[in-house]
């Protein structure tokens, strides 16, 4: 079990922080969203912060409108309300928070970056040699474009130039970290030959918009960091924020839980007759915040994160 002392950790966190919880609506969500939820809203609570929800939809190819009815209706099924992006405005569309109705932000965003973004048409195959349209922005591009000088056109993307050199910032949870964002990923994808926003760009100018100042999220995204470090800090961000990588559920077979195929899904275990105090408390267990699986109301969360 992991001891995870609040207090020996005061000293890294922003008193009462802006965190997020920033899920993307490309199927439903798993028992690992409800394990972020628990950190995330017990950080929050804990040192006095607030939550904001935003709903990351940037990929319109996987996005669907009944996934995030579903998302919206188990985070009420939780008991999780944000203190920022009610979930009624989600569902009444009034809701500054999705990032598929922020691309006018985006396109701000990236004239600050100015000219170090340039035109790129290279495929999935032309970067990894394998079939399909829409280029991994995690694989290292091997700068087939910098240089070419392409003019933007339909199926052209947009990517930043990433030179040499370390991001450093210390994760409250796994310590000191430095990545080299140019040999993780080369150049990074902006846009993409689609015209969709990423991954990468939008969370940046997200939580730099957003005034987030704590990021709570799941180990599998610290390698992430270095680049969404470098971006802020192009696009003027004054300070780094906090972060806190928490562990992650695993499946059977050892990997992270996959919305594609359905891993302990919220729906299945309401279904089943799950009551949401038993899920949190699940989740909590399951990422080592309690010795056992104890049920816990949303109020309970703050206390997980007093001390051990």
């Amino acid at each position: 079990m992991h001891q995870f002392d609040l207090c020996a950790l005061a000293a890294r966190l922003p008193p009462r922080p802006l965190t997020r919880f920033a899920p993307s609506p490309t199927g439903y969500l798993h028992l690992g969203h409800a394990a972020n939820a628990v950190w995330v809203w017990g950080l929050a609570r804990a040192l006095g912060g607030r939550v904001l929800l935003r709903l990351e939809d940037h990929d319109r190819s996987r996005c669907r409108r009944a996934y995030e009815a579903a998302l919206l209706e188990d985070l009420e099924w939780l008991g999780l309300e944000p203190d920022i992006g009610a979930v009624a405005e989600f569902r009444s569309g009034a809701s500054p928070l999705r990032q598929s109705d922020s691309g006018s932000e985006y396109a701000v965003a990236l004239e600050r970056l100015g000219a170090g973004v340039f035109v790129c048409d290279c495929s999935r195959k032309d970067v990894t040699g394998e079939a399909g349209d829409v280029v991994n922005q995690e694989t290292r591009y091997p700068g087939r474009c910098r240089d070419r000088g392409l003019e933007p056109a339909p199926g052209r993307g947009l990517r930043l130039r990433m030179e040499p050199g370390a991001e450093r910032f210390v994760d409250a949870r796994l310590g000191s970290q430095e990545q080299h964002p140019a040999e993780q990923s080369g150049d990074l994808l902006l846009r993409d030959r689609l015209g969709q926003w990423t991954y990468q760009f939008a969370v940046a100018v997200d939580d730099l918009r957003h005034g987030v100042d704590l990021i709570v999220r799941g180990e599998d995204l610290l390698g992430s960091t270095g680049r969404q470090i470098r971006l802020g800090r192009l696009l003027g961000r004054p300070a780094l924020p906090a972060f806190v990588h928490h562990p992650l559920i695993r499946n059977p077979g050892g990997g992270k839980l996959s919305k594609s195929r359905g891993d302990t899904g919220i729906r299945e275990l309401r279904a089943a007759g799950a009551a949401p105090a038993e899920v949190l408390g699940r989740a909590a267990w399951l990422t080592g915040l309690q010795a056992e699986p104890d049920p816990l109301r949303p109020d309970d969360l703050a206390k997980l994160f007093a001390g051990s």
